[in-house]
C-alpha cells in the first residue's frame, strides 16, 4: 500500500533543534532573563528560520549584529539547507567544516551536544560530496563513519543510501511503449507511446486523494503541470489504488480543483508501474525519457528533478513555492 509522505523534517534537524531548545532553557548563572536576551532571541530566530532565502539572510544579519559567532552562522546555514534538502549547497559548506575539523570547540556550538555529533556531520557532508562525484566507495566510507560517530542521527543519513540504491535500481528499468493505462474519467485507454508522442519527456506524478500531502500540494502541482506542458513535457498523473471509494474521492478532489493540465490515469498498469519504480510514498514524480528510460525518481520538490528538466527544456522555470513568495 502506498503511504503518504510525512512532513519534510529530518531527524537530524529535530535532534539539533531539541539540543538548541534545551540550551535556551538554561539561563546563565545569576541571569534569569538570559533566555529572552536580544542575542539569544536573534540566535533562536536564525537557527529556526525556514522561510525564503531572503528571510534566512535577514535572520543571519540580525544575529550577527547581536554578536553571533561564525560557528553559529555556519550551523544555521547547515540546518537551513538540510531542511530544504539542498544537497548541492550543503556540499559547498564542506570546506568550512573541514577547516574547523581539528579546532572545533564544543563550547562554541549552538546546536551540537557532543563533539562526535559535529564530526558525524563533517563525514555526512563528505559523503554527499562523494555521491555528487559518483564515488560510491567514498560515499559508503563516509556515510558509514557518520553512522558510527552518531547513530542517533542515522535517520538523517539513511535517505542518501536509499537514493543511491534507487538510482542503481532505476538503471535497469525501461517502460515499454505499448504499456496501457485507463483514463480516470472512464473514457477509454491510452499507451505510454501516445503520451510521449512529440514530447521532450514524460513526468509521471503518483498521487492519492487520501494523502494529506497530495491534497495540500495540488495547487502547486497545478502550476507545475502548466509550466511543464508549456515546455513540451508531458504530465501524467497516476492513481495507483483502484477501490471504488478511492476513485470516488479522486474524482471529487479533481472536480473541486478545476482543470489541471495533463492526463489523469488509473488501472493495473499504474499499480504495476508504481512497484517497478519503487514508489513508497506520495506525492512522487518520475521523469521518463520518450524512450522509456528513467531520468529522475523522487520527491516533486527535489532540486534534482528541476535540474534534469532544465537539461531537456532550458527555458523551463520552476514555479515559486509558497514560502518563496513575498507576503501580500
Amino acid at each position: 500500500m502506498i503511504v503518504s509522505r510525512m512532513p519534510r523534517v529530518l531527524a537530524l534537524l529535530c535532534l539539533t533543534a531539541c539540543a538548541f531548545a534545551q540550551e535556551l532553557e538554561k539561563p546563565a548563572p545569576g541571569d534569569h532573563e538570559a533566555k529572552a536576551s536580544p542575542k539569544r532571541t536573534a540566535l533562536e530566530k536564525m537557527l529556526s528560520e525556514r522561510g525564503s532565502q531572503a528571510d534566512f539572510d535577514q535572520a543571519v544579519t540580525a544575529a550577527k549584529k547581536q554578536g553571533a559567532t561564525d560557528e553559529a552562522v555556519l550551523e544555521a546555514r547547515f540546518l537551513y539547507l538540510v531542511d530544504r534538502h539542498n544537497d548541492d549547497k550543503l556540499v559547498e559548506l564542506l570546506p568550512q567544516f573541514l577547516e574547523k575539523k581539528d579546532k572545533f570547540n564544543i563550547a562554541d556550538s549552538e546546536i551540537f551536544a557532543v563533539r562526535e555529533d559535529w564530526l558525524a556531520v563533517v563525514e555526512y557532508l563528505e559523503s554527499l560530496a562523494a555521491l555528487k562525484k559518483g564515488d560510491k566507495d567514498g560515499f559508503k566510507k563516509h556515510i558509514t563513519e557518520a553512522f558510527w560517530l552518531s547513530p542517533r542521527q542515522g535517520s538523517a543519513f539513511a535517505p542518501h543510501i536509499d537514493r543511491l540504491r534507487l538510482d542503481e535500481a532505476m538503471k535497469s528499468v525501461k517502460i515499454q511503449p505499448a504499456l496501457s493505462f485507463d483514463f480516470l474519467s472512464g473514457s477509454g485507454k491510452t499507451a505510454f507511446a501516445e503520451l510521449a508522442k512529440d514530447k521532450k519527456a514524460v513526468v509521471l506524478h503518483f498521487w492519492s486523494p487520501w494523502s494529506r500531502e497530495c491534497e495540500e500540494s495540488m495547487p502547486d502541482f497545478k502550476a507545475v503541470a502548466a509550466e511543464l506542458g508549456k515546455n513540451d513535457i508531458a504530465v501524467v498523473s497516476l492513481l495507483v489504488e483502484s477501490s471504488p471509494e478511492v476513485l470516488t474521492d479522486a474524482k471529487a478532489m479533481l472536480a473541486s480543483l478545476g482543470d489541471i493540465p495533463g492526463a489523469w490515469l488509473k488501472g493495473d498498469a499504474a499499480a504495476t508501474l508504481s512497484h517497478t519504480l519503487r514508489i513508497q510514498s506520495v506525492p512522487a514524480m518520475v521523469l521518463i525519457s520518450t524512450e522509456g528510460v528513467v531520468i529522475y525518481n523522487g520527491e516533486p520538490s527535489d532540486p534534482g528533478l528541476w535540474s534534469e528538466l532544465k537539461k531537456l527544456a532550458p527555458a523551463i522555470k520552476r514555479p515559486a513555492l509558497p514560502e518563496d513568495q513575498p507576503p501580500k
